[in-house]
């Protein structure tokens, strides 16, 4: 018998590491503006932060997803099986939209300070 579950793991895997990857790409090529809005002139410690905040997105993602693989419920039809794949990716990466919104908002908040304090 065919355990659909295993390939419902071995799919959401695949698909949400890509994701989590291509997405992380994109927002440390493009981060490194807003950073070096932060700190002017300090070019090395940007993009060193620019590195801790990469390493914890993925963490973050990358763990939240292993944890959620702990929540599905038994997968017994093929239709169930795209069902809970879509419901589950969805969900984080609604998550991955908020977290990257919420990043922007802090680092905009501080650069707007570091302005009005010069």
């Amino acid at each position: 018998m065919l355990n659909l579950n295993l390939i419902g793991y071995g799919i959401f895997i695949a698909l949400m590491v890509f994701i989590i990857l291509v997405v992380g790409k994109i927002c440390y090529r493009n981060g490194n503006v807003f950073v070096a809005q932060l700190i002017p002139g300090h070019i090395e410690l940007c993009q060193q932060i620019n590195k801790a905040l990469l390493i914890g997105y993925y963490l973050v993602n990358l763990g939240y997803c292993a944890v959620n693989l702990s929540f599905w419920q038994h997968i017994s039809t093929m239709p169930m099986l795209v069902e809970v794949i879509s419901i589950k990716m969805a969900g984080i990466i609604i998550i991955l939209c908020g977290l990257h919104y919420l990043n922007i908002y802090v680092l905009m908040t501080q650069i707007h300070k570091l302005i009005k304090q010069q």
